[in-house]
């Protein structure tokens, strides 16, 4: 747990600094599993929670909005 902490601290100070496969581990950590690939983009899922999170690789760095998106998810499921 004390990576996925440091994960979700980087991500919280600065949303552009997290790579893509760290996005991606961040999402696991929490509940969230990989749906299905199409192309570039992930779909990722978690059991009791509709909505489903896009992620998309940008020279192996993670879309900062989608970076915020997952945090903001995480705030809705009273994680964070």
């Amino acid at each position: 747990m004390d990576r996925c902490r440091r994960l979700l601290e980087r991500g919280q100070a600065r949303p552009s600094g997290l790579r893509f496969r760290e996005l991606c581990e961040l999402a696991e950590c929490f509940g969230f599993s990989l749906a299905r690939r199409k192309g570039s983009h992930h779909i990722y899922k978690r059991d009791g929670f509709r909505t489903l999170l896009n992620f998309q690789e940008s020279g192996g760095m993670a879309k900062a909005y989608q970076v915020r998106q997952l945090l903001l998810t995480l705030e809705e499921l009273g994680i964070l």
